[in-house]
């Protein structure tokens, strides 16, 4: 069934089933399922979709995009990139007087100067500021959580891992991923946390998994924020 609104065409099933209220679902494909009570009239259905429209189409795309998964970013002005969980343009200004190429961010364009205007130097550029943002975001909230902990971090480091989000050795050494400065501050927290209970429990057993949700309860809704994601978490 297809319907049009605001100039944009969805298309979308609907099964009956014995419930007593409509459903919106999105499967893995972005795909729109409508579960209704039966007996419901188009109309009511229709009514739903248009009140729910931006949202559905915003989710549907999403999920679309996952699938095709991360597309080669282009450094040129505008271009977004995930900071903080929120999408910012950049702009990027070469000026071959500045000792280092650096980024700077102003609450709603990442600005990016370079001495000569390279994909190259725009992205390892980016990363810096990632790493170095991620390293006092990571170090601030270790700062905030420490009252849960008899046990300090002997140490903290950035690294640029492929498989963990972050790690919590024997030695209490934690390392955390520059990635984690795109996430938004809630999830950062998260996983800081997650990391510092392995101060107390090395393995995720229950005990360990009881300390995590003692400090953040809806840890669950981190973890699913990071596993939807980590396709678009790039440079």
């Amino acid at each position: 069934m297809n319907h049009t609104y605001s100039g944009e065409t969805i298309q979308f099933e609907i099964k009956y089933k014995n419930r007593t209220s409509i459903g919106i679902y999105l499967d893995k494909f972005g795909s729109i399922e409508i579960h209704a009570p039966k007996g419901t009239t188009d109309e009511s259905v229709i009514r739903l979709l248009e009140d729910k429209w931006d949202v559905i189409l915003e989710k549907s795309k999403e999920m679309k995009d996952r699938l095709n998964g991360p597309q080669d970013k282009v450094y040129e002005h505008g271009e977004p990139f995930l900071y903080l969980g929120n999408s910012f343009p950049i702009q990027v200004l070469q000026n071959q007087e500045i000792t280092q190429d650096h980024v700077t961010f102003d609450g709603q364009t990442l600005h990016i100067k370079v001495k000569e205007h390279e994909d190259k130097r725009i992205q390892q550029a980016l990363k810096r500021f990632y790493y170095k943002q991620c390293k006092a975001l990571v170090e601030k909230s270790i700062a905030v959580h420490q009252r849960h902990f008899k046990s300090k971090p002997r140490s903290i480091r950035i690294t640029d891992s492929q498989t963990t989000w972050g790690t919590c050795d024997g030695r209490r050494q934690l390392t955390f991923n520059w990635k984690l400065a795109m996430a938004p501050q809630d999830v950062i927290d998260y996983v800081v946390v997650h990391e510092m209970c392995h101060m107390v429990h090395l393995n995720h057993d229950r005990s360990f998994w009881r300390l995590v949700g003692k400090i953040v309860p809806d840890y669950k809704e981190k973890e699913q924020w990071l596993a939807l994601s980590s396709w678009k978490m790039t440079v």
